[in-house]
């Protein structure tokens, strides 16, 4: 069994799917974080099966759209003294904007520069499928 230590301050993304982990940290930006970093990977859990967890030991602003997209079931804990004074669970978000791109090469959103970040909306929770607000075109996280 691997022991980890106790984080004094962060935050501890739990729950993650098994492999999830490095594409969580990329997306998140966890490489610019100049304090420690772990990032476990398949570690045995009883209600998944496997699971990856990342901790990170600082304070650090999570992008909670990019991680419920990616990572719509993961714990979010967060540590101060050694201990977890906030657990938050995530869940896919109902309206992405900023950060879904259309896949639709006739979409307007890929021809006219001026129009700012637009909305997608959830379509199919299983299949992860989010909906263009101009178009209606389906797309999913890494498309």
């Amino acid at each position: 069994m691997i022991n980890v230590s106790k984080i004094k301050k962060g935050i501890v993304l739990d729950h993650i799917e098994a492999g999830k982990a490095h594409i969580l940290y990329r997306a998140l930006k966890l490489d610019e974080v100049t304090d420690t970093v772990v990032i476990m990977q398949n570690i045995s859990s009883t209600s998944m099966g496997k699971k990856d967890l990342i901790k990170i030991e600082t304070d650090y602003d999570l992008d909670f759209t990019v991680l419920g997209l990616i990572a719509p079931y993961t714990t979010v804990n967060f540590i101060e003294e050694g201990e977890r004074v906030k657990k938050i669970r995530m869940e896919m978000p109902e309206v992405v904007e900023g950060v879904l791109h259309c896949k639709n090469p006739r979409c307007i959103t890929n021809s006219e520069r001026e129009i700012p970040s637009h909305k997608f909306y959830l379509y199919d929770k299983d299949k992860k499928e989010y909906r263009c607000e101009y178009c209606d075109n389906l797309t999913t996280y890494g498309e």
